[in-house]
């Protein structure tokens, strides 16, 4: 008896799965998110045109996130002013690519010892391309140490960027930006202009506030839980370089501003 009430309720509940699949939500063409939650109204009325052009090397994973900030650089900016190669390894075969990575007026942001701050530069030598890696920090960093390529060029960090206003997302420490406020930032030194960042962050700050509006939380960064006891989890080694790399750059920041 307790068998066939059981095989009844199973069969009550297959009845109950309606034939036709469910209705997708309609898709923005643009931005490629649903429509009530596109952030294609926070746009530029007009795409920018800077001097200088973005050049993505897009971690594959990052096509998976939902709220990834590269589509706002893709479509805030004219078409060939940003271009995404996606991969693990670069240049992979791409013939444009290793023209553009082997290009002389080719930057790389990354923040390795050879790195100079981005405000250093002869601008005069410009217009640049500004190339990024797209990814979380040991995506990026697997990226650059797997292709050879990257190791050679030229290469630049933002010294003084501040803190995210990504908030909907934990940074590893105070100062870490997005891929979109990286690439902002940088693209507002070069072309000397701060409306880029006025104008390109917007959607950012679209996004995070319908987050916000709709059950998210603002996120700190890592180092700020760790210093404040809030963090829930165990530190590990690689996060403990980062922590010790912010505290070292802050004290030589300091020191300069004493000097000076």
């Amino acid at each position: 008896m307790a068998d066939s009430f059981a095989e009844k309720a199973v069969w009550d509940d297959l009845s109950n799965i309606p034939a036709d699949p469910p209705r997708m939500r309609d898709i923005c063409r643009k931005c490629e998110r649903p429509v009530p939650v596109c952030w294609c109204s926070a746009l530029p009325p007009q795409p920018l045109v800077p001097k200088s052009r973005i050049i993505l090397l897009q971690h594959p994973a990052e096509e998976k996130r939902a709220l990834r900030t590269a589509p706002m650089l893709s479509v805030g900016l004219a078409p060939g002013k940003c271009l995404i190669y996606k991969g693990k390894k670069f240049p992979k075969f791409d013939s444009e690519l290793e023209a553009i990575l082997a290009d002389e007026k080719s930057l790389l942001l990354y923040p390795s010892i050879n790195s100079i701050p981005i405000e250093q530069l002869d601008l005069s030598q410009g217009p640049f391309n500004l190339v990024l890696i797209d990814g979380t920090w040991p995506q990026a960093k697997a990226i650059y140490t797997s292709s050879s390529i990257l190791h050679g060029m030229r290469q630049a960090k933002l010294v003084r960027s501040g803190n995210s206003n990504y908030i909907i997302r934990t940074q590893p420490t105070d100062g870490c930006l997005s891929t979109l406020e990286t690439a902002v930032e940088a693209l507002s030194i070069l072309e000397q202009d701060d409306s880029y960042k006025e104008q390109l962050l917007r959607p950012l700050h679209a996004l995070c506030q319908f987050q916000l509006n709709n059950g998210a939380v603002t996120h700190q960064s890592k180092e700020f839980l760790i210093k404040h006891n809030q963090y829930p989890k165990l530190i590990g080694k690689r996060l403990n370089r980062l922590l010790r790399n912010a505290e070292n750059l802050q004290d030589h920041e300091g020191e300069a501003e004493i000097k000076h």
